[in-house]
């Protein structure tokens, strides 16, 4: 398992998209489970799948389709990952982050990140939408940073600021689509744990307690490289399932991919809605 990449590696998936569209895409959108049916609205779209890119690795997850569609979105040249990488699935963090380090050398500035995130705020509901404000790099705090490693000079300086990981310009565009959609849009602090297990009450307290408002199993460690990389960042939550602080309900994949149905309706008119503010 490769543990470090080059930048000659990075652009030689760089060289092998390029050979499949003539698409120059400014914006990425990383979709979460159950939340890639975006990609699908995609105008004229280049597809990609995932296995035919070069160091790539292929989601396993249910509810990941995993393939690359870069197409036209309200008039935006954007590439969409139908599906992410975990860290969960054996994968090592370079690897997990391997496709925002492409979107980099691509010439992709603004990243659009989705996840499916179980709510620990007790006030949050299944189905809501939650503007991601801050996170907990709670995995990163443990010793698996995915800029641990060689640092390469050309993609970004050796200790980066991770103070704004999230762009406020780019989170004051999501508050106004969701005000002209009629949208409710939580705002909080996501943490990022490892998974693939769920959270137990005694977890979710914990998390609570140091501030967290949702969790997940994903999107720190790409926020991270792409700040690293000076890429503007928006992050959205749709939270799947309510806070079980007192252990009194079961959460399951099922429920996360169902809740997905439900927040996909809601994250498109958002994420369309902040794409016409440019």
């Amino acid at each position: 398992m490769q543990t470090f990449f080059t930048l000659a590696q990075y652009d030689e998936i760089v060289g092998v998209i390029r050979s499949k569209t003539d698409y120059q895409p400014k914006i990425a959108l990383i979709l979460g489970s159950g939340l890639g049916s975006l990609a699908d609205s995609l105008e004229r779209p280049a597809v990609i799948p995932f296995g035919d890119l070069p160091h790539w690795p292929v989601s396993t997850v249910p509810g990941h389709v995993g393939r690359l569609l870069i197409g036209m979105l309200e008039g935006h040249c954007v590439m969409a990952m139908q599906g992410r990488i975990h860290f969960y699935e054996g994968y090592t963090m370079q690897q997990v982050t391997l496709p925002v380090r492409v979107m980099q050398r691509l010439g992709i500035g603004i990243l659009i990140v989705t996840n499916a995130a179980g709510a620990v705020n007790p006030e949050f509901s299944p189905g809501d939408l939650m503007l991601i404000t801050d996170h907990i790099n709670f995995v990163g705090m443990a010793g698996f940073n995915p800029l641990c490693g060689p640092n390469i000079d050309e993609l970004g300086p050796r200790f980066p600021d991770m103070s704004r990981a999230y762009d406020r310009e780019l989170m004051q565009f999501a508050r106004n689509a969701a005000t002209r959609h009629n949208l409710q849009l939580r705002e909080g602090i996501y943490i990022g744990l490892s998974g693939p297990s769920f959270e137990g009450p005694a977890d979710l307290r914990f998390l609570r307690s140091i501030g967290a408002d949702s969790v997940g199993m994903s999107t720190v460690s790409e926020v991270t490289v792409a700040r690293h990389g000076n890429t503007r960042v928006l992050g959205i939550s749709g939270i799947s399932n309510k806070a079980n602080l007192d252990g009194s309900s079961v959460t399951s994949h099922e429920e996360v991919l169902e809740a997905g149905r439900v927040i996909a309706p809601k994250m498109d008119l958002l994420i369309r809605g902040v794409l016409r503010q440019f």
